[in-house]
């Protein structure tokens, strides 16, 4: 494989900081600069990513990190996924007329887990103090940043709608009754405040760990939780289901919840174990992925070749069935991951992976779980061929939907953190009065049908598609990782992790390698759609391997070079040499670190 690469890989050995926006990999380098560790670094930036990126995560999304501490010497997950509200019932969602979740509005939220995640972050692996990881985001809420074009594009689409439909939403980001400009210095003021009374609130207290609970408590048991859930009662807004209606949040169910801290879901591939999110989140489709694809050579292939390709697709067609029939909330019912992960079971679903592409929804049938099967598979048919659904973030696709940023640390201790924080997009919801930040829209992800992992259902987490990695080497943290992409994410992270493990050790390369991904298994986003047999794939494979690919079968879309995906990583060897890499792809993801 090829060691050409757009941009250098960033070494050092202070530490690295990579993200989907160079300013808040900037921020979060600063944070390194001030003696702030790996965790103090991924909460300041996370906040900022909420102001630079508002059209992919905001204060009212959600997030999961897989994370390492030295200290503790362990692997694990933050978990600050909010789940359903009380009110979130399979019964007055259908009352509403609805067969579909919509992908916006007030009946799509769920409790909002990022800032509790952060804090949680903060208060127990991290060092520096409230203030000090919140205020390059109120610098730049207050004093303004560059407007991205696709978020002035986003504004701009979404202009008459927000005047006629949600109108504090069009105070929020037309100011003066105009979207900003690309490249415009935008501010929001509104949120600046909303952040410098949480910290006011938390300094009445004394102690850094007092200071971030009381945070907490102004947030889900205080002004802010006050303010939404007075909005909720009255609000009725238009949806994507053409219909208004209110929303089930209320202050109650923000008071009960909590982030929590959980054992990553592992699997061991050849040299590496790689740790992910347990079944409430899509992460485990990577893991069945490499249990498949360890029965073939794929060290034998051509990285850029249309044998790879073919086999990941393959693979990722099969995990990504099993996705749909089995996961969701461990809480609510037991998730087969084990069995899933198997050896005996991959040996024979691997018989699966033929000469030519696959058309049908494959899931494998775990014993004991065929009636589950068999609803599931019966309900989909019912959303079957309705057309392609597709990552929104990229250049050919929509500006209206929203996504998810990305984020990976490793300091000079060996602390690791890789983070998708998503939800609360400018489009997703309303802005709340006062707060300056709007909902989120995750619960698109439930189904309205009895008996299934991913049915609505209050106190359960939604089945995200937001799945961060970190990688051990010879049992060693050595490898953060992540992009954002809806259901692609673990399609564009398989390719990239495969190629590192077998084809090149440069962070760089491997990112920079032409990517693509299937729209063959239906989407976890409204309108749930799918297309079978399709793959998108960047022009830069070349006209050989794409003619090769639709020989195969394969119903092929070819994207233009360099729009496809938006992959980080970071490394740690054991020498402690610090390695950073990000994507070329939109232009706006940076590594720093020295």
């Amino acid at each position: 494989m090829t060691e050409f690469t757009t941009r250098p890989e960033i070494l050092g050995t202070f530490g690295v900081v990579t993200s989907t926006h160079w300013i808040a990999s900037a921020v979060g380098m600063s944070i390194l600069e001030k003696g702030g560790n790996a965790f103090d670094a991924a909460v300041a930036a996370g906040f900022v990513l909420q102001i630079v990126e508002p059209h992919l995560c905001g204060p009212g999304g959600d997030m999961p990190a897989v994370i390492y501490s030295k200290k503790t010497d362990k692997v694990e997950v933050i978990c600050a996924q909010g789940p359903a509200p009380a009110g979130a019932t399979i019964e007055h969602y259908t009352s509403e007329g609805l067969k579909l979740i919509p992908g916006d509005g007030l009946l799509s939220t769920v409790i909002p887990g990022a800032f509790d995640g952060w804090m949680l972050m903060l208060r127990d692996y991290g060092t520096l103090s409230l203030r000090e990881v919140l205020e390059p985001a109120i610098y730049y809420a207050e004093h303004g940043h560059p407007m991205l074009p696709r978020v002035s594009a986003t504004i701009k689409g979404l202009g008459d709608f927000f005047e006629k439909e949600w109108p504090t939403s069009y105070e929020t980001w037309l100011p003066g009754g105009a979207a900003p400009e690309p490249h415009a210095n935008f501010r929001n003021p509104v949120l600046a405040e909303t952040w410098k009374r949480i910290i006011a609130e938390a300094e009445a207290k004394t102690g850094r760990e007092e200071q971030v609970e009381a945070a907490r408590d102004a947030f889900y048991r205080g002004f802010v939780a006050e303010a939404i859930g007075n909005y909720l009662k009255t609000a009725e807004v238009m949806d994507a289901s053409g219909q208004k209606h209110k929303g089930v949040l209320t202050a109650d169910d923000m008071a009960n919840w909590s982030a929590t801290i959980e054992a990553p879901q592992t699997f061991d591939y050849h040299d590496w174990t790689v740790a992910k999110t347990q079944a409430w989140g899509q992460g485990p489709v990577l893991l069945q992925s490499l249990a498949l694809l360890k029965g073939f050579d794929i060290a034998a292939m051509d990285p850029a070749g249309p044998d790879f390709v073919h086999h990941v697709v393959e693979a990722m067609k099969l995990a990504y069935a099993d996705r749909e029939v089995y996961y969701g909330d461990p809480k609510f019912g037991e998730i087969p991951t084990g069995h899933l992960l198997s050896e005996g079971y991959n040996s024979e679903r691997r018989k699966l992976i033929g000469a030519e592409a696959s058309f049908d929804l494959r899931p494998g049938t775990v014993p004991g779980y065929e009636q589950q099967r068999d609803a599931t598979m019966a309900m989909l048919a019912e959303f079957s061929g309705r057309g392609a659904v597709y990552e929104p973030t990229m250049a050919h696709l929509t500006e209206k939907k929203g996504d998810t940023v990305h984020i990976d640390v490793i300091d000079r201790w060996g602390n690791m953190v890789a983070v998708t924080p998503s939800g609360g997009w400018l489009q997703s919801s309303p802005v709340v009065p006062g707060l300056g930040f709007a909902l989120n829209s995750r619960a698109q992800m439930f189904w309205l049908k009895e008996g299934l992992p991913t049915s609505l259902a209050p106190g359960k987490r939604p089945r995200t598609t937001l799945t961060p990695s970190i990688a051990l080497y010879q049992g060693r943290p050595a490898l953060a990782f992540g992009t954002p992409g809806g259901d692609q994410q673990d399609q564009w992270q398989l390719p990239f992790f495969l190629r590192y493990a077998h084809h090149t050790k440069n962070l760089q390369a491997a990112i920079d390698a032409p990517l693509f991904h299937s729209t063959h298994f239906p989407g976890s986003f409204y309108p749930r759609t799918s297309e079978p047999g399709h793959i998108m794939v960047e022009e830069s494979f070349g006209e050989v391997a794409i003619a090769e690919l639709r020989r195969r079968g394969h119903q092929v879309t070819v994207a233009d070079s360099w729009s496809v995906g938006r992959l980080t990583a970071a490394r740690r060897d054991a020498d402690g040499l610090l390695r950073a890499a990000a994507t070329p792809r939109l232009m706006q993801a940076y590594a720093v670190g020295r």
